[in-house]
């Protein structure tokens, strides 16, 4: 009974972002991306919220595996149209969800501030520079088929440094500020070569290992 009830916190949360991307896309179609960026970005804290929680490893990874295959039908099938309404071709979210089940395997018994570390940095930094970068001109340029700008690429990068920073201080991590920019810098770099949305695996995977390896070295 002791997982109970954090379950249908998760779920609960889950189910509103769900709600407010659909009511979006009801009420605004023609904004695509926004409606992929609510859930996007809205499903980052779920992982902080599960670690001050203290959910289970088992019911974490249990959970990150249901939503994961749950992603992979909604792709084929468009039984959710917000979340894959998106002009261009991508496995984001379907990757999103295979970088969360990983991290929780890998870090949540032994250092689950990793894997809020990687997460954040997806949710936040990737998913609002993509907005903010869409919505104001700048010179841009092209990687692998992918549109990348100045503006965008400097939101990625201070938002970035901004939740790494936040995440160490409320943890009580003891990285340096070189640390913090040295994962700010790989983060930046692999959201700029990530096409068709892999950075949704490779960025928090990424961010989380070099957080990980900092931390004991």
């Amino acid at each position: 009974m002791s997982n109970i009830y954090p379950l249908l916190i998760i779920l609960g949360w889950l189910f509103l972002i769900l709600s407010t991307s659909f009511l979006c896309n009801k009420f605004f179609p023609s904004e695509k991306e926004l409606t992929r960026k609510i859930v996007h970005i809205g499903s980052g804290p779920i992982i902080p919220i599960a670690s001050w929680l203290n959910i289970s490893k088992n019911l974490a990874l249990v959970v990150a595996c249901i939503v994961t295959a749950t992603l992979i039908i909604n792709y084929r099938l468009k039984l959710i149209k917000s979340i894959e309404n998106v002009d261009r071709k991508s496995f984001g979210t379907i990757a999103y969800g295979i970088s969360i089940t990983s991290l929780i395997f890998i870090f949540w018994s032994n250092n689950p501030s990793a894997v809020i570390a990687g997460v954040l940095v997806m949710a936040f930094g990737d998913g609002l520079a993509g907005l903010i970068g869409r919505k104001i001109n700048s010179i841009h340029w092209i990687i692998f088929g992918q549109r990348k700008s100045v503006v965008g690429t400097l939101s990625m990068s201070l938002i970035t440094i901004l939740v790494l920073s936040s995440i160490n201080h409320i943890t009580g991590g003891h990285l340096a500020v070189v640390d913090l920019l040295v994962i700010t810098s790989l983060a930046t770099i692999l959201e700029q070569i990530g096409p068709f949305g892999i950075d949704n695996l490779t960025v928090p995977i990424g961010v989380a290992i070099s957080w990980q390896w900092l931390l004991t070295n």
